[in-house]
């Protein structure tokens, strides 16, 4: 049995809190907002992210990050604008334990992603990430799930996969951690541009090719990176890009949704709310600009989203470029 804490009770921090639960682990939920805790408190379930899901009584949910002393392994599951923050805050506790990021996105001001921001604010610490095709909601529901960690310490890429695996959730290590964060975050934009084609009604044939195009940016992108291509082609690459784009559990896709049938993008983001490729596209387009990188769709989901493009238009755009070889 080991400690487990989690800073974010969102829904995949509420889930991941839910799965070392299960596995036999003491676990504690930690959150900044004294609002937010009261309410976990009093309702012990989360009725707007994951309604009818159960916080168990022994799972300690609290506002004292303190609270992370002595785990095992401590999951950041804040919204990635807030990693910098939640990272600063576990600099006063001594004994936290491996550090486990969930989030996924890369920090806009200096373009790093979110292991390095973490590593900067927590020098000695063993940083590792976990992602793949995972929705909260079904997670929440102990549907059969496969997640890959990675870490520069095979350690304690193995130490999370050993507390964090159980009968429902099967965890792979990898040592590309360049590939596995890239993925994470470049997949949102892909699911955008999803839920647009979705709004503007086109069908099975416009996703299918958007997906395989748009993993092709992303490798494309994270091998200029230094990440191994074939990371992009296992689960936090085609694996988690797929459930995004397909999924009605998706917000990112949710989103372009509403901005493919016309709404205006400052109102699609109040509706939906934390839409973390709306950020991810901006700094994926300096990425691209960054490293010569040709990446047509996510630099027409970025002249959407923050210059008014149209999304009709960008389509017929992204269909009349120039013939070319597939690789």
């Amino acid at each position: 049995m080991a400690k487990v804490t989690v800073l974010g009770p969102g829904g995949w921090g509420i889930a991941l809190a839910l799965t070392a639960h299960s596995c036999g682990h003491n676990v504690a939920l930690w959150s900044p907002f004294e609002n937010e805790v009261n309410t976990l408190l009093a309702d012990r379930e989360s009725k707007k992210l994951l309604a009818g899901i159960k916080i168990p009584d022994d799972i300690i949910i609290t506002t004292d990050i303190g609270i992370a002393d002595d785990s095992l392994i401590t999951i950041i599951a804040t919204p990635s604008l807030a990693v910098r923050s939640a990272a600063q805050k576990l600099a006063d506790v001594p004994n936290h334990g491996i550090v486990v990021n969930v989030s996924k996105g890369i920090e806009s001001d200096n373009l790093k992603r979110l292991s390095q921001i973490i590593s900067s604010e927590l020098p000695n610490d063993k940083i590792a990430v976990l992602s793949g095709p995972s929705h909260a909601e079904e997670v929440a529901r102990r549907v059969p799930t496969s997640l890959v960690v990675s870490s520069k310490s095979f350690t304690a890429a193995s130490i999370v996969q050993d507390v964090m695996s159980c009968e429902y959730l099967r965890i792979y290590t990898t040592d590309d951690l360049v590939g596995v964060e890239l993925g994470g975050a470049l997949k949102n934009v892909i699911a955008i541009c999803a839920g647009i084609c979705d709004g503007l009604g086109h069908g099975d044939n416009t996703k299918a090719a958007l997906i395989t195009r748009g993993l092709a940016e992303m490798a494309n992108l994270g091998v200029c990176m230094g990440a191994d291509e074939r990371t992009f082609m296992g689960l936090s690459g085609i694996g988690d890009l797929v459930v995004t784009c397909t999924s009605v559990h998706s917000r990112n896709n949710r989103f372009g949704n509403k901005v493919g049938k016309g709404m205006p993008v400052d109102q699609a983001l109040n509706e939906v709310g934390t839409v973390e490729g709306y950020y991810a596209c901006k700094t994926a387009y300096l990425l691209g600009q960054k490293y010569g990188v040709e990446l047509p769709i996510i630099n027409a989901c970025y002249e959407i989203l923050y210059n008014g493009g149209n999304p009709d238009a960008a389509v017929k755009g992204l269909m009349q470029r120039p013939k070319r070889a597939e690789r």
